[in-house]
């Protein structure tokens, strides 16, 4: 069984990134920069951007954190997006999920430039990806395409299960592997919530890419020998021995599942760490975009 270690290769790709910020500047070049608009104040949220500005930090980026108040209007936000859209200065911006009530969240993703848009959530973007045109993958399935391949992993004529149709990840994913690439050509199902018999697809999937929310959902008999298993959940479970008061759960029962994997990304360490390396890698494209290469 090998670890497919989002640590270490997530590590690699801020190195790759850094050296290129360095080659930048040395040129004489403007360094991309990075915006995060952060509405209210979400204790998850708050640390997700608190790494996304540090990792700027690491690779030689600018960062700009904008914090608003939780009672920001609709029109507030739109007014700073709109500014944020015209600033030449900046090369992507993000706003960080979820937001509060008052706001409608499809509304403000439609407002971000799509030039500027490197969490991939525009449907230009979506639309040019489902398309095999050039577009801004969002960062969590771009950093399983990035761990597949890394890891030299088989996927092409492989059959790839997807569990969850999220926006975010399960519809994007379902379709990158699915797409002429090194980490695609692999006939690709989606199971969701409505899917009747799991289990049966489950034992015949090659690789299971689980995106569904459900802590330890997957268990060992639910795979066949030599599976690839990506878990993309991220479950805060309460547990009063631990000193946080809690841990966190995949969707995977790692523990049993790993005795038959081939492939397995653990939680937390796996998918997590390559969802921000791959916010700065399309940070850096959307520069290279704006400078015209």
């Amino acid at each position: 069984m090998t670890l497919l270690d989002g640590r270490k290769v997530s590590n690699d790709i801020k190195n790759e990134i850094a050296a290129h910020v360095q080659q930048m500047k040395e040129r004489g070049e403007k360094v991309p920069h990075l915006a995060a608009v952060l509405v209210g104040d979400d204790g998850a949220s708050l640390t997700y951007v608190g790494s996304k500005v540090k990792a700027c930090e690491r690779v030689g980026f600018e960062s700009t954190l904008i914090r608003l108040p939780n009672t920001t209007t609709e029109s507030e936000l739109l007014d700073k997006i709109r500014e944020l859209n015209e600033d030449d200065a900046i090369d992507g911006f993000i706003v960080q999920l979820p937001l509060p009530k008052q706001i409608d969240e499809q509304k403000v993703l439609m407002a971000v430039d799509p030039r500027k848009d490197v969490d991939g959530f525009h449907p230009e973007n979506f639309g040019k990806i489902a398309l095999d045109m050039e577009g801004f993958i969002p960062a969590t399935p771009f950093g399983i395409l990035q761990l597949l391949e890394r890891f030299q992993v088989e996927t092409k004529g492989k059959h790839t299960l997807v569990i969850g149709r999220s926006h975010i990840v399960g519809r994007p994913m379902s379709i990158l592997m699915s797409q002429k690439r090194k980490a695609g050509n692999s006939t690709v199902t989606i199971a969701h919530s409505h899917t009747e018999n799991l289990a049966e697809f489950t034992k015949k999937a090659d690789i299971i890419i689980a995106a569904l929310g459900i802590p330890e959902f997957l268990t060992e008999a639910m795979v066949k020998e030599g599976v690839v298993v990506i878990d993309v959940g991220i479950t805060r479970v309460p547990d009063a021995s631990h000193p946080k008061g809690y841990v966190i759960k995949g969707d995977v029962d790692f523990e049993n599942v790993s005795k038959k994997a081939s492939f397995i990304t653990p939680v937390p360490g796996g998918v997590g760490p390559m969802t921000i390396a791959m916010l700065l890698q399309n940070t850096l494209l959307a520069r290279k975009q704006r400078m015209g290469h």
